[in-house]
């Protein structure tokens, strides 16, 4: 299992009329925890996309239990527990600076070849980066 730890601060233009987090932004929080994720691991959305592979959204699912708030430091928990092949599926924890869990979520995502726009495996590199964590 991969897991990766990302802090976001919350900014005004996040928050509704409420000053809670918008609900739709939660989606743009999960894409940064993604993004860092990988990054993490020395490889990147840009350097998949320069391989001739694409990652679009084919899932995802939001459970809202707690609103976070204008200026909050929000620590998103991200974890890969599945060895990716063909999809990637990423699950989130969001928590604030007092340790209360406000969201959870995950996201699924399919290696497409962006020639063929069909479903491919993982390139060799990637599954390279991430099979210490599954072994």
């Amino acid at each position: 299992m991969f897991t990766h730890e990302t802090q976001i601060r919350i900014r005004y233009a996040e928050t509704d009329q409420m000053g809670y987090v918008y609900y739709g932004n939660y989606a743009s929080f999960y894409e940064v925890a993604r993004t860092e994720m990988l990054r993490s691991t020395g490889f990147s959305y840009k350097k998949l996309e320069e391989m001739g592979v694409m990652l679009p959204v084919k899932e995802m699912v939001c459970k809202y239990i707690q609103p976070a708030r204008y200026d909050d430091l929000i620590t998103i928990k991200t974890y890969i527990k599945e060895k990716p092949l063909v999809r990637l599926r990423f699950e989130h924890e969001i928590f604030n600076e007092e340790g209360t869990l406000l969201n959870t979520g995950s996201t699924e995502l399919v290696f497409v070849d962006m020639q063929t726009k069909r479903p491919c495996k993982a390139p060799q590199i990637f599954q390279d980066k991430m099979k210490p964590y599954f072994s």
